[in-house]
């Protein structure tokens, strides 16, 4: 289930991992260990800025944009779903804390 739900909120756009684990309300730890399961199965990607991860959806590979396009056409009704985007709907870049040196 975080893994999905991770997956739905990367629909909207890159993230940060910080704006992650808030949304999530994950631990450094346990949003990093679930986006390096997802980025090593080909459905993610991410880049580094100073010592902040970006993560978006991948689907480089065949099986990999098989399976996002899957995600996007389910889950969009489950309420955890639906919170968790109407609360990124909320957010302005840097609410996670980023640009002032967190």
């Amino acid at each position: 289930p975080t893994r999905a739900r991770m997956m739905k909120l990367l629909e909207a756009g890159e993230l940060c991992v910080c704006d992650i684990m808030d949304l999530m309300g994950l631990g450094q730890s346990t949003a990093s260990k679930h986006l390096g399961i997802l980025k090593a199965a080909g459905l993610l990607s991410s880049r580094k800025r100073g010592t902040w991860s970006y993560y978006r959806l991948c689907g480089g590979a065949r099986a990999g944009k098989g399976f996002i396009k899957f995600m996007a056409a389910h889950l969009n009704d489950d309420a955890r779903i639906k919170k968790d985007r109407r609360l990124l709907a909320k957010r302005k870049p840097g609410d996670c804390g980023q640009e002032n040196g967190r």
